[in-house]
C-alpha cells in the first residue's frame, strides 16, 4: 500500500474514533464533508497584536492557501467574547489534510521566513497568550463552507457564531437531525438566513455541542432575518415536533467582524 493510501486509511480509522459520541456518525462517514478547525487566540494588549496579524496575513494564510486550504476566515470579537480574542476558521477537505498540513508548513522555507518574527517570539513577550482549538465535521446537508456574497463584493458584514450545547449525546444528535432531516437549514435558507458553515464538534470544550456561523449586513439585518425565521410557519411547525424537544440546553452567541486579511 502506498504511503498516501495508508495515511488516508489511517485517517478514516481515526475519524471513527473521533466520532465516539456518535455511533450514527461513525457509520455514515462521508469523506466529501469538510472538517473545520476553529482557533480562538487570546491576545495580549498593545502592539504585540500586530505580530499575529502579520503572521496570519503574510505567512500562515498564504501557506495554507498554497496547500489548497482555503478560504481562511479571521475575525475579531464585537460582543460575546473578550475584545482581545481572534477567531481563525480553517477548512480542510479531509482528515488527512488536517494531519499533514502542520508538517508541510513547517517544512516550507517560504513559510519559515515569513513567520520568523512570530515563531521567534520571546518568552517574556509572546505573540499570543494561548489559543484553543476546536475540530468540527461539516453537516451532511451543507458539506462545504459557503462563501458569503458580501466577501466577494468587499462589503461590510457581521458574523454570528452560535454554539448549541446539549445535555446528552443523544440529544445532540437529535439537534443535528433537526437541522438536516428536520429541515431547519432549509427554513434558514428560505428566509434569507445566510450560513457560512454548520459543524458537529468532534474535539473541543463543553461537549456535546454543535456550532454554526451565519452572516449579515449589519445588526438590523440580522434582527430582521431572525424575526422572519421565528415567525415562519416552517419553524413553528418544526419546533413543535416532540422528537426535537429539549435538544439544546445552552446557547452561546458571539458576534464577529472580519479582520482586514480575512478571506471570508
Amino acid at each position: 500500500m502506498k504511503r498516501r493510501e495508508l495515511l488516508k486509511a489511517s485517517s478514516l480509522a481515526g475519524a471513527s474514533a473521533l466520532f465516539s459520541w456518535s455511533a450514527a456518525s461513525a457509520q455514515a462517514q462521508q469523506p466529501e464533508r469538510e472538517f473545520y478547525e476553529l482557533r480562538v487566540y487570546d491576545l495580549p494588549y498593545g502592539n504585540r497584536r500586530n505580530v499575529i496579524n502579520d503572521y496570519l496575513s503574510k505567512a500562515a494564510i498564504p501557506a495554507w492557501n498554497r496547500l489548497g486550504i482555503k478560504p481562511i476566515g479571521a475575525f475579531t470579537a464585537v460582543s460575546g467574547a473578550r475584545s482581545t480574542t481572534l477567531y481563525v476558521l480553517i477548512p480542510y477537505p479531509n482528515l488527512a489534510a488536517f494531519l499533514e498540513t502542520p508538517a508541510k508548513m513547517n517544512a516550507s522555507q517560504e513559510y519559515q521566513a515569513a513567520a520568523a518574527d512570530y515563531l521567534g517570539s520571546a518568552f517574556e513577550n509572546p505573540a499570543y497568550i494561548r489559543y484553543e482549538s476546536t475540530l468540527l465535521w461539516a453537516f451532511k446537508n451543507v458539506p462545504h463552507l459557503r462563501l458569503p456574497p458580501q466577501t466577494a463584493e468587499k462589503k461590510p458584514r457581521l458574523f454570528e457564531l452560535r454554539t448549541y450545547e446539549s445535555h446528552s449525546e443523544r440529544a445532540a444528535l437529535k439537534k443535528i437531525e433537526m437541522f438536516n432531516e428536520g429541515g431547519e437549514i432549509a427554513i434558514f435558507d428560505s428566509v434569507g438566513m445566510k450560513s457560512v458553515f454548520y459543524g458537529q464538534t468532534l474535539i473541543g470544550q463543553k461537549q456535546p455541542n454543535l456550532m454554526y456561523m451565519t452572516v449579515h449586513d449589519d445588526m438590523a439585518a440580522r434582527d430582521k432575518t431572525w424575526g422572519d425565521f421565528g415567525n415562519s410557519e416552517g419553524w413553528k411547525k418544526l419546533r413543535a415536533e416532540p422528537a426535537y424537544a429539549n435538544t439544546v440546553s445552552t446557547t452561546n452567541i458571539v458576534f464577529l467582524r472580519p479582520a482586514a486579511f480575512s478571506q471570508i
